[in-house]
């Protein structure tokens, strides 16, 4: 590295026809068995996924019009890169003479009169299928480079790992006597924890009511404990036999029937009114 200007470091004053320093000590004259390898001041521009890449490259760097390519500035241009690229890659050139024979051939159709066939009244752009082709890549691409720019793991960010150290707990060892012993003690608490389900039965004190005055109508005189021989008889309990006084009550109130006793402690009747 040569330079013009002396530069003074920790060793001292460093003379200026200086080409490079190493280990602080200053190069005047290049050693004479110094190798460098041809490719290793090599610079690449740009470099191209291929002959399309290529291609779209001219058009948009000079921003041509895709729709209406000028095919002979494009082609010399082409022509040009693949020169330079012989010279070092012949395979790499080797890959992109397909387009150039493509891209020629167009300049030619381009340059040639061409006449209308019969019946057809335009005649096609021989630049149409290469546009076509353009334009399909560039929509490739582009979608490449936004898929590019999602964080992908491992390229920009890294998964998170986190290691905790459990001793596994040692199980004692469960005889079946001891589960049997445990199963039976569960079915004990379960028949201890037990409801009893009681089901509501609908009671009507018309209803009673009625069944007394159709038992009152063709006699003349009930005894009391005559009219609950059919609520007892059927062991419906109870509830059964309230409502039934309940219905007798208030119809005693409601002055339909008569309750009477001929001496205290006698038998007591019922009739109608």
């Amino acid at each position: 590295m040569s330079t013009s200007l002396s530069e003074v470091g920790a060793e001292g004053l460093i003379p200026a026809d200086a080409i490079a320093r190493l280990y602080g000590q200053p190069f005047l004259d290049l050693p004479k068995d110094l190798y460098i390898p041809p490719d290793a001041l090599e610079i690449i521009l740009e470099a191209f996924e291929g002959p399309l890449d290529l291609l779209l490259y001219l058009i948009r760097r000079q921003n041509f019009n895709i729709l209406d390519i000028p095919m002979v500035e494009v082609t010399q241009q082409y022509l040009r890169y693949i020169d330079e690229v012989r010279l070092t890659n012949l395979e790499l050139a080797a890959e992109y003479l397909l387009m150039a024979a493509m891209l020629i051939e167009i300049k030619s159709r381009l340059l040639l009169p061409v006449r209308p066939r019969d019946g057809e009244e335009d005649v096609a752009d021989p630049r149409a299928e290469l546009v076509r082709r353009l334009l399909e890549y560039e929509k490739i691409k582009l979608a490449a480079h936004k898929i590019d720019a999602i964080p992908q793991l491992g390229r920009d960010v890294v998964a998170a790992q986190v290691y905790l150290e459990q001793s596994m707990p040692r199980l004692p060892n469960i005889d079946p006597v001891d589960l049997q012993a445990a199963w039976r003690d569960l079915v004990r608490r379960a028949r201890l924890v037990a409801h009893h389900h009681i089901s509501r039965e609908a009671l009507s004190v018309r209803e009673h009511m009625a069944r007394i005055l159709k038992a009152l109508k063709n006699q003349r005189f009930i005894e009391f404990r005559e009219l609950f021989s059919e609520p007892i008889a059927p062991g419906k309990g109870i509830a059964v036999i309230v409502i039934h006084f309940l219905a007798l009550l208030e119809l005693a109130k409601e002055g339909l029937i008569d309750i009477t006793q001929a001496v205290p402690f006698a038998p007591i009747y019922v009739r109608l009114s």
